[in-house]
């Protein structure tokens, strides 16, 4: 056992304590952020504007500041990037970390000092939990492949500007860094398919225990070693024991990642955004995600059904209810104040406070009113593959058809099949059928006749890849979307 390997039990233990602590008082953990936010940020010209001085509860709190998402904060930033301070928080943000947003363009989300912290202690938390509850650590003692974005910056009026996992790979602890692979040069490649080149090259030969990245990145990096040596990575790297991935919904992409790997191994999930690390999987056995409540983050929770409606309630994690679809909304100590990040959880625990992430707020198909969202059509993909197990996949989305040649609207499912169906209309069929038995809106269409049963649509191998490199989006933290409300995206990537 490796030094690494013994000092990182010590840890777990005082980790896991405290976490213990502040996740079995909720309200008073969140309460205490509350305070720290609205008192840090009491001078600021956001706090200055929106009354912060005055505001001693919630309520106050939902009177003084709406709901906003990333434009609602436009002016703010603009002030931010060109060097004015004290704008959303003390002082000027460290970085703006880039990214690409639906609506608005290039969106610049502002880490601050107090809020560097939380990113990387989020990480590092989710290893300890895993080394404590299982009692494996060797894996800290080998090498660690790190699928990330450029770390390479530009500096701008004294904030450093870049993507949220190059900005983060700069703060990889010291103890780590000499396990960490890739180097900083081949991290620093833009091009996507140049820099995997370049990575496998680097690490295939490599004792390697531990991969991060988003799911189909790192399918791309197993398939690049399969077809370099034609062995599985079980054969290629003996030690590897241990995936942690984030981004997406794992359950599409968990039967190939095996079959790749050659082996079931230990995942562990987690739940970093640009405006906070919000979560991690805290137990190996258990698929909820622990809510971090002292990270920085004071949450707000809109029943989706409600949100965006002039009757939308804003509830704090004591008012929440198990199993209810939610809009999640942050305030931070990054100055983001009453913030829609976009994506919608359920809660699946309540002692203590543990989430899955649903879907996203603006990724839904109701074309008709169904409000079909992201967990009910990627539900319904793992029935149905459990029916077909001859069956698997590489990626899928989804898109509804309004106008059709012919006959009545439908939702139309592309699929990237690595092992095609033996019955094509079954499987069409168990798919709809599972569909039905979600979504009560979108089974009332059905029998009403105003939708068709949906339609698979099989789209060639390397099909989703190939769309995303046209759109400029292949590799780094860029994912397809699960479903759209509209054809901009299967259009974009398929014709």
């Amino acid at each position: 056992m490796g030094i690494r390997s013994l000092l990182s039990k010590l840890l777990a233990r005082w980790v896991v304590d405290k976490q213990t602590n502040w996740s079995s008082r909720p309200v008073e953990t969140q309460q205490q952020v509350f305070n720290y936010l609205l008192t840090s940020a009491k001078k600021t010209k956001f706090g200055i504007d929106h009354k912060f001085m005055s505001i001693q509860t919630h309520a106050d709190y939902c009177r003084n500041v709406p709901i906003r998402e990333y434009e609602g904060f436009h002016s703010y930033i603009e002030d931010i990037k060109r060097g004015d301070k004290n704008i959303l928080w003390p002082g000027l943000p460290i970085y703006f970390a880039k990214t690409s947003g639906t609506t608005s363009g290039v969106k610049y989300i502002p880490i601050t000092k107090a809020s560097i912290s939380h990113h990387i202690n989020g990480a590092k938390d989710a290893l300890l939990n895993y080394v404590y509850h299982t009692g494996k650590s060797d894996f800290l003692d080998l090498k660690m492949i790190f699928l990330s974005g450029s770390p390479v910056m530009e500096k701008k009026n004294g904030i450093f500007i870049g993507r949220l996992s190059g900005i983060v790979n700069h703060h990889v602890p010291s103890y780590l860094r000499g396990n960490q692979l890739p180097c900083f040069d081949t991290n620093c490649i833009e091009d996507w398919e140049q820099k995997l080149d370049q990575i496998v090259a680097e690490t295939i030969e490599q004792p390697m225990s531990l991969i991060s990245g988003i799911p189909p990145w790192v399918q791309m990096y197993f398939d690049r070693i399969e077809t370099r040596t034609g062995k599985k990575m079980k054969d290629v790297f003996r030690s590897f024991s241990l995936l942690v991935y984030g981004g997406v919904n794992f359950e599409p992409y968990r039967k190939k990642l095996m079959n790749s790997i050659g082996k079931e191994i230990d995942t562990i999930e987690t739940y970093p955004a640009s405006e906070g690390f919000i979560a991690f999987q805290d137990q190996p056995n258990n698929a909820g995600l622990l809510l971090l409540l002292n990270s920085g983050v004071f949450y707000e929770f809109i029943p989706v059904d409600t949100y965006g409606s002039a009757d939308q309630i804003r509830l704090t994690i004591g008012e929440v209810e198990l199993g209810v679809n939610y809009a999640l909304i942050m305030s931070t100590d990054a100055g983001l104040f009453a913030y829609s990040i976009g994506d919608t959880v359920k809660f699946v625990s309540k002692n203590p406070y543990r989430i899955v992430v649903t879907g996203r707020v603006k990724h839904f198909i109701s074309a008709f009113g169904e409000h079909v969202i992201g967990e009910e059509v990627e539900q319904s993909m793992k029935e149905t593959l459990a029916k077909h197990p001859e069956v698997s996949i590489s990626e899928f989305t989804v898109a509804p058809q309004v106008a059709p040649a012919d006959g009545l609207p439908y939702h139309e499912w592309f699929i990237e099949f690595i092992d095609e169906p033996t019955n094509f209309s079954q499987f069409a069929s168990d798919l709809d059928v599972e569909m039905v038995r979600r979504n009560i809106y979108y089974k009332d269409l059905i029998v009403g006749n105003i939708l068709r049963p949906l339609k698979v649509t099989p789209v060639p191998k390397g099909a989703f890849i190939e769309g995303m490199r046209k759109m400029g989006k292949l590799g780094g933290q860029n994912k397809s979307p699960r479903l759209s409300n509209d054809r901009k995206f299967v259009d974009a990537i398929f014709n």
